[in-house]
């Protein structure tokens, strides 16, 4: 009488210690995003769910920016502390002041920055546009 030999190799993998890692990681992932804050500015964008304003006859002041970084304001060159204070003189005239910006192309964003900065300060609206072509 032969005697079979019963050595049959159990082809099953044991999931439960992975699914604790991914559980873990889970948690872990969830509690690190709700601290991370981003270093982001923040933009007022235009919207639809106001009716629309009557046109406004109330004058833009453009602030160009040139490649080097130069600053103009309706065509007239000038510094960043003149600007401010110009800014600042016109913002006390008219309360509904508000801004084009208006940078060249290949022009640094530091200096596009230093407007936006000063515009959020004053608490002027801005809106960046491209440059005009000439």
């Amino acid at each position: 009488m032969a005697v079979k030999k019963r050595t049959k190799i159990a082809a099953e993998f044991n999931m439960s210690s992975m699914t604790d890692i991914i559980f873990l990681l889970l948690i872990f992932f969830m509690l690190t995003s709700s601290l991370v804050a981003p270093n982001a500015i923040f933009l007022r964008l235009p919207g639809t769910s106001a009716p629309p304003k009557q046109v406004s006859t109330k004058k833009s002041v453009d602030i160009g920016i040139d490649n080097t970084g130069l600053y103009s304001v309706n065509g007239r060159t000038i510094d960043l502390t003149a600007l401010e204070t110009e800014l600042s003189v016109r913002k006390e005239a008219d309360n509904e002041l508000s801004i084009t910006i208006s940078p060249e192309d290949d022009t640094p964003t530091e200096a596009v920055v230093a407007i936006m900065d000063i515009t959020v300060r004053l608490g002027i609206d801005a809106i960046l546009t491209p440059a005009a072509k000439e």
